[in-house]
């Protein structure tokens, strides 16, 4: 039996209401906090150590593990925006916006990826790490650990954001045992309400 962390990286910098995926925005000024929670519910021991290249995990990651090499994956990055990075939601057509929100598991964003493209790479990234046999830590976003929850509790992907309410910050354990897989919450603590999608009364 071994375990996997799964950890979100730590609130990011970036304004309300804006849409980003793979842009490589930096962390708030409540980084170092941020991070004193996580590490609290970690173990000492841990043999490896994976990331998200994008900056607000490598930070995270190399705050957490500076005495570790980090491997950085492309797959465990977040979804994909296209066209829409940091573009304002509520700015974008809604004839552009509703087909994706009406279906946003299989309808690719324009110029980026669909949540099933997403699920795809992230579950194929997550069997290779649980593959080794060995304790690991996964520093990514909350679109891949919906995507990896998802994938070991065949979760559908339309009911993922619903079933995981996963916060800035949050650590969950993942428990593999002779192949089965199960998993913990650890710590989940709401920093602030995140508003990075269409507000209800969007055009």
């Amino acid at each position: 039996m071994h375990e996997i962390f799964l950890i979100r990286h730590t609130a990011p910098a970036v304004a309300r209401g804006i849409c980003y995926g793979q842009s490589d925005i930096d962390v708030t000024e409540t980084f170092i906090q941020e991070a004193s929670v996580i590490s609290q519910v970690l173990p000492e021991r841990l043999d490896l150590v994976y990331s998200s290249p994008l900056l607000r995990c490598r930070k995270l990651a190399e705050h957490l593990f500076s005495d570790k090499q980090i491997v950085f994956e492309n797959d465990l990055m977040e979804i994909h925006c296209g066209q829409w990075e940091m573009q304002q939601w509520d700015s974008l057509p809604r004839e552009i916006i509703d087909p994706w929100m009406n279906d946003f598991v299989n309808q690719k964003i324009p110029g980026g990826e669909s949540y099933v493209e997403v699920f795809a790479r992230v579950s194929r990234c997550f069997d290779g790490i649980v593959n080794k046999q060995r304790s690991a830590a996964i520093v990514c976003h909350g679109g891949v650990i919906r995507s990896i929850l998802a994938h070991i509790t065949a979760t559908p992907l339309a009911e993922s954001f619903n079933r995981f309410k996963l916060h800035y910050g949050c650590v969950v354990k993942v428990i593999v045992d002779e192949k089965r897989l199960s998993y913990q919450v650890i710590s989940n603590v709401a920093t602030e309400a995140e508003t990075h999608k269409p507000s209800s009364n969007a055009r």
